[in-house]
């Protein structure tokens, strides 16, 4: 099988190693001339965006860069970014890396031209209506990690630097116009960076799965991104060069992203508030919390992963998949605790406080308490 395509689904995705190539067609696609290329630090300085750079310059669409984003991307970053944006005339961006500065990115070009603050469209009821749909400026997505999917997602988390609370922050025309999916840019990835994002991933259909809501179509593409992380993250993790599994854990990350909108859960509620507080990684705090959320639908989610464990070729129906998931986890070298990545075991009233309020919750299989968040974060800690 040759692991290249052209896909509408949910946005115009050029999938293929070597694609970064055609970056200023992408470009051309979205309607950008003068492109800022948005990333954060630490890619910034690699040489996969200097190369992504060097296209762009050589295409005549300059070398506009920012990069002042951090791991959990916040308004003091998003404000920055705007004032690039501004400052250099662009008229669109490249959201380039990892979930950090994919985010980031979607908010620079959407807040751009909008005169409120960004709290104002946070995802509740209809508030993204509040926004100037004409003002936003068009995204080209490049990942070059596989675990977000937020290359195809309709929204970005912000934190809030004065609050420590993560926002969700939505609009329709923050999707991306154009995807560029080129798993040789995922070659470079540490392990530990590989477990991490393709954990979020695998923590994305799961969550997606095990959500209440009628969504047929997010249930079937939750199940394959499933099956698609557990046959090749192993592979990424033992062997980054392995670019036939650096290409199926990024179509996992998209499926992932594309599924979710069925809903997410606890996995997420928790690991939003770990990760603006305590700054940990969001995929491994994921991957941390999934056992112990997991047991706890068991309920109610029993039968439907009976059902998906006779799929992946995992024995023991849901008892088995939730054995999968620990072992997963340890294989990969995740925690066991929240309390190896940094959290307080002290602070899980204000943690489950602040879970409670996340909209993940509302994809959960089982109604939640804040009493049942403090109960999770004793488990996870």
């Amino acid at each position: 099988m040759t692991l290249t395509g052209n896909w509408t689904y949910p946005t115009a995705i050029r999938f293929g190693a070597g694609r970064i190539k055609e970056l200023p067609a992408a470009c051309a696609e979205a309607g950008i001339t003068r492109p800022l290329l948005v990333t954060d630090r630490g890619l910034a300085e690699l040489p996969v965006t200097a190369a992504a750079l060097d296209i762009l310059e050589a295409s005549g669409l300059g070398r506009g860069l920012f990069a002042e984003v951090d791991p959990n991307p916040n308004e003091r970053n998003l404000t920055a970014g705007i004032e690039a944006f501004r400052a250099g005339g662009h008229d669109g961006v490249v959201a380039f890396g990892g979930g950090s500065g994919l985010d980031l990115g979607k908010m620079v070009a959407f807040m751009s031209g909008q005169t409120r603050p960004v709290w104002d469209f946070e995802d509740i009821g209809d508030w993204w209506t509040r926004a100037d749909a004409d003002a936003i400026a068009p995204i080209v997505a490049v990942p070059t990690t596989a675990g977000t999917g937020s290359e195809v997602g309709r929204a970005s988390v912000i934190t809030n630097a004065k609050t420590h609370e993560k926002k969700i922050i939505f609009h329709p025309r923050v999707l991306p116009r154009v995807v560029i999916c080129d798993p040789e840019l995922t070659i470079g990835m540490p392990r530990a960076i590989t477990a991490g994002t393709g954990l979020d991933a695998f923590a994305h259909c799961v969550e997606a799965f095990s959500s209440p809501h009628y969504h047929p179509m997010s249930q079937g593409i939750a199940l394959e991104g499933m099956r698609l992380v557990k046959e090749y993250l192993p592979r990424a993790y033992a062997d980054g060069t392995d670019i036939e599994a650096r290409a199926h854990m990024m179509s996992a990350a998209m499926m992932g992203s594309t599924a979710f909108q069925k809903g997410l859960g606890a996995i997420h509620a928790m690991s939003h508030p770990i990760g603006a507080v305590f700054n940990a990684h969001h995929g491994t705090t994921n991957a941390i919390c999934m056992p112990a959320v997991l047991e706890f639908n068991a309920d109610s989610i029993r039968e439907r992963f009976d059902m998906a464990a006779a799929y992946l070729g995992i024995e023991g129906g849901f008892d088995g998949f939730r054995a999968f998931v620990q072992a997963l986890n340890d294989q990969m070298g995740i925690p066991r605790t929240l309390s190896e990545v940094g959290a307080d075991p002290a602070r899980i009233d204000e943690l489950a406080a602040m879970a409670i309020e996340d909209p993940s919750c509302g994809g959960n299989p089982v109604a939640l308490t804040v009493e049942d968040f403090k109960v999770l974060f004793r488990r996870c800690m």
